[in-house]
């Protein structure tokens, strides 16, 4: 049964990225890529976001974590490219997850 506890994860990251206007249709293929750039962990957490750009204050908040905990776990994710991290006046960072790219209908 563990393989369906994986599957949730990503399926609750999927739903997440589903609510930006151009969506993330689910498939396996989108199932395989999510699980190459997020762990289990990572992608149950990046469900639980905002769609708005938010502190580390704010998603230790909705994770229940310490903010020092938070804010490594947004670090990481930002160090590889998957959340863009932007420091702000004043020493705060928010943090936000890109909308999914559309799939292009032409080729090159």
């Amino acid at each position: 049964m563990a393989h369906l506890t994986v599957r949730s994860a990503y399926r609750q990251l999927n739903d997440r990225l589903n609510l930006y206007p151009q969506g993330a249709p689910p498939s396996e293929a989108l199932y395989r890529i999510l699980q190459l750039l997020f762990s289990e962990v990572e992608a149950a957490l990046v469900a639980q976001i905002p769609i708005k750009p938010f502190t580390a204050k704010k998603a230790a908040r909705i994770w229940r974590k310490p903010e020092a905990e938070a804010r490594k776990v947004l670090d990481a994710l930002a160090g590889r490219g998957i959340l863009v991290d932007a420091p702000q006046e004043g020493g705060a960072t928010v943090y936000f997850l890109p909308p999914p790219w559309p799939a292009s209908s032409s080729s090159p």
